[in-house]
């Protein structure tokens, strides 16, 4: 990580704060691409920023304490976890301030012990969602029976048949998800058009028929 990068990165994420105002909360993920010293570099030279938090992956509890012992903002991480014995080693080495859960890959009644868990160590949890409509009302639905939820994810930058995936797609109204009162999670599948995008390895993103038929 070189100096000019980090320079690169403080005024990308300045500009950000600039142009939304001390109240738009901004966070920054790493994912895994960072080892501790060059994530603590980062993280220190967004120290006048007030960030949400930066979210960063690591494997070793350990080397992600340190991170967040010398971070000046919130720690978030764990998308990459599994079930409750992948979360507790960095619960009881409080490696994070806020636990991200993949409902998905863990499920839901696991997503629940793990933020039951989190709960007990006083943690916050927000899940990862970057997925379908179905995946927005499994965490959704999380986030209604759960006592510590810090925010949801949202993807909205998707394909344009993404509403047309369910027959009622989540509401929003003001920045929140309204829970549904339908029965179940609040939709329904509509298998005719998951039918169409078919994913195929190797296929491009933006696939459709009709665009794969113009390419012959």
């Amino acid at each position: 990580m070189t100096s000019e990068m980090i320079r690169h990165i403080e005024t990308l994420l300045g500009t950000f704060r600039r142009a939304v105002g001390p109240d738009v909360g901004i966070a920054l993920d790493l994912n895994f691409n960072m080892k501790p010293e060059a994530a603590i570099r980062i993280c220190r030279a967004l120290a006048g920023l007030d960030m949400m938090w930066v979210e960063i992956d690591m494997y070793d509890a350990a080397a992600l304490r340190e991170v967040k012992d010398a971070a000046p903002m919130p720690i978030c991480s764990g998308e990459n976890l599994y079930g409750l014995r992948g979360y507790r080693p960095f619960f009881e080495t409080r490696s994070m301030d806020v636990v991200m859960i993949d409902v998905p890959w863990n499920g839901f009644a696991q997503s629940r012990k793990v933020a039951d868990l989190a709960e007990t160590y006083e943690l916050n949890v927000a899940p990862h969602n970057y997925y379908s409509h179905l995946s927005t009302l499994h965490s959704l639905h999380l986030c209604a029976t759960v006592p510590n939820v810090r925010i949801m994810e949202i993807d909205v930058d998707d394909v344009p048949w993404k509403d047309e995936l369910v027959d009622a797609p989540p509401a929003i109204e003001q920045g929140e998800v309204l829970l549904p009162t339908r029965p179940g999670w609040g939709a329904d599948l509509v298998e005719a058009v998951a039918r169409k995008h078919v994913w195929e390895p190797g296929r491009l993103p933006g696939y459709s028929a009709a665009t794969q038929m113009y390419r012959r």
